[in-house]
């Protein structure tokens, strides 16, 4: 049974994007339209959504704080990115983090996050890490960034400046996840998108669950439920309830946090209803661990003001 007032509790968004095809460039969003690896067609994203489309979305939701994560933009110069955020923050109060952009093999990876650290609201740092067998679910250039030494040096800086990263992996990547983590346990980390259960066949949950449980053996480690929609695109309360349900069994109340993904996930639904779906998943919950999932966690870890 839901706790009376449950409704009312104030949401921190931990994960959503915005994009302006105009002021930037994104590679993925400007390229031929039609599939999008396991997000389907990405055509009706090939528009503008901006903070008004974001406010508009969420609105009667309960967001009052929200954390934007970096949208692909072009990589030569993704600072502009975080440039652009900022000044929507300053002018409209949303969004209250940033997670930025930065290739952390390159030479000048210290240069870029000086770069992003101008702007007040950067908290944290993302670079696209999935690789999967099928070359239509890989997101990113090589499968051993993770292992890569030149690729950790640059992964060293983020406990230096202050920041968080951003995990997007696949399961079948955790194990090498683990072993940055645990090489690093100074620096905050965050899983995106509920471990990305992907593969939904026993082995494939299989290797979700495990390498998950391997991830929550460190307590630098965090995870955002989100991004449920992108591995079903026909999803339901029932569908996404085991991955909302074992991801805070696994990790806790005080680790685990939402986010809406929008607007990836409005392929597949409403704001309202992923809001909604989140909280009746968690009304067995007490009010206090309720309000760690849905707000105080995200505001902790990002800091946000």
């Amino acid at each position: 049974m839901a706790v009376p007032g449950a409704n009312a509790m104030p949401v921190a968004d931990a994960h959503h994007h915005l994009w302006d095809l105009k002021a930037l460039r994104y590679p993925w969003l400007h390229g031929p339209a039609g599939a999008e690896g396991f997000s389907g067609d990405t055509a009706p994203l090939r528009r503008d959504y901006l903070i008004d489309d974001f406010l508009a979305d969420s609105a009667g939701s309960g967001v009052v704080r929200s954390v934007h994560v970096q949208a692909e933009v072009d990589p030569s110069d993704p600072v502009a990115e975080t440039r652009w955020l900022q000044g929507i923050a300053d002018a409209h109060g949303f969004p209250h983090g940033i997670v930025a952009f930065v290739a952390l093999d390159r030479k000048d990876a210290e240069t870029i996050i000086e770069g992003h650290c101008q702007y007040a609201n950067l908290r944290g740092v993302r670079q696209l890490l999935n690789w999967h067998s099928n070359p239509a679910f890989r997101q990113t250039d090589r499968a051993d960034y993770m292992m890569d030494a030149g690729w950790r040096r640059g992964f060293a800086l983020l406990a230096r400046y202050g920041l968080s990263f951003d995990f997007h992996v696949h399961p079948s990547q955790m194990d090498d996840a683990a072993s940055l983590v645990n090489a690093f346990p100074e620096t905050s980390i965050v899983i995106d998108h509920t471990g990305m259960p992907l593969d939904r066949d026993e082995a494939g949950l299989s290797e979700w669950r495990r390498g998950m449980l391997s991830l929550a053996r460190s307590d630098n480690v965090a995870v955002k439920i989100s991004g449920l929609g992108m591995f079903d695109h026909e999803w339901t309360a029932g569908s996404v309830r085991p991955f909302i349900d074992q991801t805070i069994e696994i990790f806790g109340p005080a680790r685990c946090m939402f986010g809406s993904n929008f607007p990836v996930d409005r392929l597949y639904s409403g704001y309202a209803r992923v809001v909604s779906t989140f909280r009746e998943a968690i009304a067995g919950y007490t009010p206090g661990e309720q309000r760690l999932m849905l707000h105080d966690n995200a505001v902790r870890f990002y800091r946000l003001s």
